[in-house]
């Protein structure tokens, strides 16, 4: 079941999840008065230079559950909500993509950093897939969870150089939205810094 959590439902949780949770799904029915969320690409990066290296990032793939611009609760391993009045900036896949272009692009240590119709000469395009993005409250326990599988394809040659797959969870301090909001950007930031490093080591 995805959308707003019904007077049954809330029976069901409440033993389980943390009243402030629920309050923060219940405050998304039936409104559309969200404060809007962006994502830090604050990332330190300590991979070796690759001057000679042009990558292209692709948007990620992603469960369309996860492909919105709202904010994703687990509430058991089956079953997702989403986070009442908040949202994220853009769809998720779009905002991840921008993110992991401005961390690249930060290092200055490529040749040059590029998206799907900007024409750049590319050696390598950086291809991920988006597989939990979300706070897990299964249990009672609230942690932000993010986690990206990442492949190096060959621009010239399509194979795949390496792939990896970088999750960080990050337990959540608080039950506002906003602390929601934090755990999963330090979570990002988390997986977006070791997904930097690695293909710099690995290009």
């Amino acid at each position: 079941m995805i959308g707003c959590v019904s007077s049954e439902r809330h029976q069901v949780w409440k033993a389980a999840i943390a009243l402030p949770l629920l309050a923060a799904l219940l405050g998304g029915c039936g409104t559309t008065n969200n404060d809007t969320y962006d994502l830090s690409a604050s990332v330190k990066a300590n991979g070796p230079a690759v001057k000679s290296r042009q990558i292209l990032i692709p948007t990620p793939t992603a469960l369309q559950a996860l492909d919105s611009n709202q904010i994703v609760i687990r509430v058991s391993p089956s079953e997702i909500q989403y986070l009442g009045k908040s949202q994220w900036s853009d769809k998720l896949s779009k905002m991840v993509q921008s993110k992991l272009v401005e961390a690249f692009e930060n290092t200055g240590k490529l040749g040059g950093v590029g998206v799907p119709g900007q024409g750049l000469a590319i050696d390598y395009q950086i291809v991920t897939d988006i597989r939990s993005f979300e706070i897990n409250a299964a249990g009672g326990q609230k942690t932000a969870v993010v986690e990206i599988s990442e492949k190096i394809l060959n621009d010239r040659s399509g194979t795949v150089k390496a792939q990896n797959v970088f999750r960080k969870s990050v337990p959540v301090s608080g039950g506002s939205n906003a602390d929601f909001v934090r755990g999963l950007d330090a979570a990002f930031a988390g997986v977006a810094a070791e997904m930097v490093d690695w293909t710099l080591r690995s290009l």
